[in-house]
């Protein structure tokens, strides 16, 4: 049964849906799901360490949906970091802006999902998957469908720049929708911004299919105010001798959980999955991985690591199933923090779920402090004291920023993880 908090946002978010609107089997099947189930309780074990519910509750004072931003072409252009080269989409609070966007369509086709209403939607990110997914099926207005055809390769990045803010309203549902069919490939960039500080919540799913032998490179960075609350849910379906690679890094916000799903259906095909989280002051990051191999001769990498100071919490908790018919599979999970405070927590769980016996497998996870044998041999060469902090610090978090596939979108990032760094925090 819901509690009474869960109650009265759902009344709130429902309220708002007309009748009679875009995707109705959807959204009346996970309304069904959420009277059910809620939002997730402080003793969901999914959610033990990041009270998403009771955050919305004592920072939203208004479920509104936001409305639209009073954008220009100046505001989206200051937001786009330097040498970007490619198209460019723009979003005002979860709304796609097409006036605004810059669109060449070169190896690729753009429509609202309401226009192409493909059969994918919500195929990948099931609405039992979790209750944030079914809460963003009830309430997107309309997404993004974008899909790369057969034997195309999109040579320049795709940047996805979604440009968020209270505005009558402090609840924001974007969605997204990639299909990449066989033999094609194509590079994704994400960028989140909140236009000023006030609180809002942004609820994101985005679900993408990688047809055969296809190769996706999707690198996303978070950091919006320190007033941000944020859920994303990423699922994907990957096929034979496809590709898959995500690199995540988090710097900022309230509290933000990323749920991150990787469904291996087929051999040879590969997952990858990076993740960086800067932190600071009390903001609370909590990663959740999946990977599923179902099929033999698949393999996964992931590797998320952790930089945490002052009274910041960072969640990682990724999990690994091999099913039965999953023979010969490689997976390779770790996960490495730093804690610059005693105040800072870290949460970390890495599983492994096998049904096969002809696998390689390994997981870990280590926690703990700079190395300060390496500090003094640093201020030993005359380094001064937060200079070799920052350097060790940049050495350690490297590792994840190398893996960003575009040149000019990891030099942004760099210098932004470097100016953290250098500056304390």
């Amino acid at each position: 049964m819901t509690t009474t908090t869960n109650n009265n946002i759902l009344d709130s978010i429902l309220s708002q849906v007309p009748s009679g609107s875009s995707f109705s089997d959807l959204r009346e099947s996970s309304s069904n799901f959420l009277e059910k189930k809620g939002l997730p309780a402080i003793k969901e074990e999914e959610y033990k360490f990041t009270s998403i519910t009771k955050k919305l509750e004592n920072s939203i004072s208004d479920f509104s949906f936001a409305k639209k931003s009073d954008l220009n072409s100046e505001t989206v252009e200051s937001h786009v970091f330097d040498a970007f080269e490619g198209d460019l989409l723009v979003f005002n609070n979860g709304s796609f802006e097409k006036d605004l966007s810059k669109i060449s369509n070169h190896g690729y086709t753009l429509s609202l999902i309401s226009d192409a209403k493909p059969e994918l939607l919500g195929k990948i990110a099931k609405t039992e998957k979790d209750p944030f997914v079914a809460l963003n099926n009830i309430a997107f207005e309309d997404g993004v469908y974008l899909k790369v055809p057969k034997n195309q390769k999109v040579e320049k990045p795709i940047l996805l720049l979604f440009l968020n803010q209270s505005n009558e309203g402090q609840v924001i549902h974007s969605r997204i929708l990639i299909e990449v069919e066989d033999n094609a490939a194509v590079t994704f960039l994400e960028d989140s911004v909140s236009l000023d500080d006030k609180t809002y919540f942004s609820n994101m799913v985005t679900e993408i299919k990688v047809g055969q032998n296809s190769q996706v490179h999707y690198n996303r960075l978070q950091n919006e105010s320190k007033n941000t609350i944020t859920v994303n849910n990423t699922e994907t379906d990957i096929h034979r001798d496809a590709v898959f690679t995500s690199v995540l890094v988090s710097l900022s916000g309230d509290m933000v959980r990323n749920n991150l799903s990787l469904n291996l259906l087929d051999s040879g095909c590969e997952g990858n999955m990076y993740g960086l989280y800067l932190l600071n002051g009390k903001t609370h990051v909590d990663n959740h991985t999946n990977v599923d191999h179902t099929k033999p001769h698949a393999q996964s990498n992931e590797l998320y690591k952790g930089v945490l100071a002052d009274s910041s919490r960072g969640v990682f908790n990724g999990k690994i199933f091999v099913r039965q018919d999953a023979q010969k599979t490689n997976a390779f999970q770790q996960n490495n923090n730093i804690l610059l405070s005693e105040d800072a927590i870290v949460n970390t769980k890495p599983q492994l779920e096998i049904w096969a016996d002809d696998v390689k497998c390994s997981h870990g996870c280590t926690t703990g402090q700079l190395d300060e044998e390496a500090l003094f041999y640093l201020r030993a060469r005359g380094l001064g004291k937060e200079q070799a902090r920052g350097m060790l610090l940049y050495a350690f978090t490297g590792e994840v920023m190398d893996h960003i596939s575009d040149e000019a979108f990891q030099n942004h990032i760099v210098n932004i993880v470097q100016n953290r760094l250098g500056s304390n925090f």
